[in-house]
């Protein structure tokens, strides 16, 4: 299979034309607003309160209220790391914990099924990996969308067989 310009779909391949161009990325952006949002907000109340106790309260109290702060908001900023990032040489998922570079080739399909929380991949070695860049909690239509075009995207650069 040949490959057009970077970021352009092989050309050889049906229906190039209504393809994503590259690189694209596929991130919950509503759900990442609300979580950065809270966290932020958390930190700065947090470390506000500690500021303004007033001397009754022990002085631990008030050293231990800006680091349980940040301690919330690293954790929502950790919820809203998650994307999938399509390139003309592969896709990057970035869930968690963990970021994993994929080939197009090892992409044999992309799964959202009624229910599913979020994207599955079906890899050429036999595994299934979670793409938590895509779920339906930032609404279903969007959801359903992205997985087809991430989809469109691994049949044009991987194998270029129909996910069946």
């Amino acid at each position: 299979m040949t490959g057009g310009a970077a970021g352009e779909p092989p050309a050889d391949v049906p229906g190039a034309d209504r393809l994503t161009p590259l690189p694209v990325t596929f991130r919950p952006v509503r759900t990442r607003l609300v979580l950065l949002s809270v966290g932020f907000a958390v930190l700065v109340t947090f470390t506000t309160v500690a500021l303004l106790m007033p001397p009754p309260y022990a002085a631990a109290a008030r050293v231990e209220m800006p680091p349980a702060g940040l301690l919330i908001c690293a954790l929502m900023v950790l919820l809203s790391r998650p994307k999938v990032v399509a390139a003309p040489d592969g896709v990057t998922v970035v869930n968690l914990l963990v970021k994993r570079r994929l080939a197009w080739a090892e992409v044999l399909g992309v799964h959202l099924r009624s229910g599913d929380p979020w994207v599955y991949l079906d890899l050429a070695d036999g595994t299934s990996m979670a793409a938590m860049g895509i779920q339906p909690g930032n609404g279903k239509r969007l959801a359903r969308r992205d997985a087809a075009r991430l989809r469109d995207l691994a049949e044009a650069y991987g194998t270029g067989h129909p996910d069946a």
